[in-house]
């Protein structure tokens, strides 16, 4: 079974076409109408689309193709692009303990609070992350290309303004931890 599903929405001749070319496809088709389409809602996993007609009030990654007739190649294009442009968005999203971090936008966020984030910020957060306890050292040869040999401060100062950008917005005074083996993110 494929990965990606494309739902056909009210759109018979175009499921009939799709249908009759599906081994070809790289994803899954699948019909629909309005009340399959409600059943359906619950089930949609992150990498689905909808093709209709119009726009359906309430669904996103919904696909309108309502300038026909179109070039057979051209909609398998069209497809692609959205099915890549749903996983780009998917993907930039990252679970940080409690809180969301969006790759493309550079925030951090819980609940209805937003902070923005700076590049060196955000790849700080994402590396300590992925590694658990990290050194001084591991941070400047990784996130800074600094030399583990020059004396610096950067690391040390910038998590000291990450943590108190944290603080401020969040209450949280405990977003990276200090260890006697290094920093972490719960």
């Amino acid at each position: 079974m494929n990965s990606r599903t494309l739902i056909i929405y009210e759109y018979q001749i175009l499921y009939q076409v799709l249908n009759e070319v599906s081994e070809n496809l790289n994803f899954e088709i699948i019909q629909s109408n309005n009340k399959d389409l409600k059943e359906l809602k619950h089930d949609l996993k992150s990498n689905h689309l909808i093709i209709s007609k119009k726009e359906i009030k309430g669904i996103k990654n919904n696909l309108i193709i309502d300038n026909i007739p179109i070039k057979f190649e051209k909609l398998i294009e069209m497809i692609n692009i959205k099915f890549l442009k749903n996983k780009f968005t998917d993907q930039s999203h990252i679970t940080v303990g409690e809180y969301n971090l969006d790759l493309n936008s550079r925030k951090i966020s819980f609940g209805d609070k937003r902070l923005d984030l700076t590049e060196r910020e955000t790849n700080l957060i994402i590396f300590i992350k992925d590694k658990k306890n990290v050194t001084i050292k591991e941070l400047q040869k990784k996130v800074w290309d600094y030399s583990s040999d020059l004396d610096t401060h950067t690391v040390e100062t910038h998590i000291y303004r990450l943590r108190k950008k944290m603080k401020e917005t969040f209450g949280d005074k405990n977003f990276i931890l200090n260890t006697s083996s290094g920093y972490s993110i719960d």
